[in-house]
């Protein structure tokens, strides 16, 4: 198989999967937008507090935001760093690290957040466009 080929199949490949993260995390972020779960959530025991609605809203507005830009392909591998610190604080915060047989969800959120850190975006993003290296 043609190197060229085999990279260019790559990068479709990594540009779907972070599309399809990306609209899973806008779907989840969009309950920012519904006060009464949001307030429920800050009722759980591991966001009592002063900064419980902040902790909850950062966390909600940070899937949102990192999900639509992921679907953009923009500024990849900055989402991937929050994905990675938003998740990483649900599985061993939130969680209590329990991402082996009960939580894995949001790890597996951190581990895409990881992918996209070290790959980039792949294939059809802004981020192609925008940062296009000049040769």
């Amino acid at each position: 198989m043609n190197a060229s080929f085999s990279d260019s199949l790559s990068n479709r490949g990594l540009a779907i999967v972070r599309i399809i993260v990306g609209l899973l995390l806008v779907y989840h972020g969009l309950e920012v937008f519904n006060a009464e779960l949001m307030k429920g959530y800050t009722e759980w025991d591991k966001f009592k507090g002063q900064a419980a609605a902040f902790k909850v809203y950062a966390g909600k507005s940070a899937e949102l935001v990192t999900g639509v830009l992921l679907c953009l392909g923009l500024i990849t591998r900055v989402c991937g760093v929050l994905i990675i610190g938003t998740f990483s604080y649900i599985t061993f915060f939130v969680g209590n690290g329990r991402f082996w047989y009960e939580d894995q969800h949001p790890f597996m959120f951190a581990l895409f957040g990881l992918l996209f850190l070290f790959t980039g975006p792949g294939a059809w993003s802004l981020d192609r466009i925008l940062f296009k290296k000049k040769n």
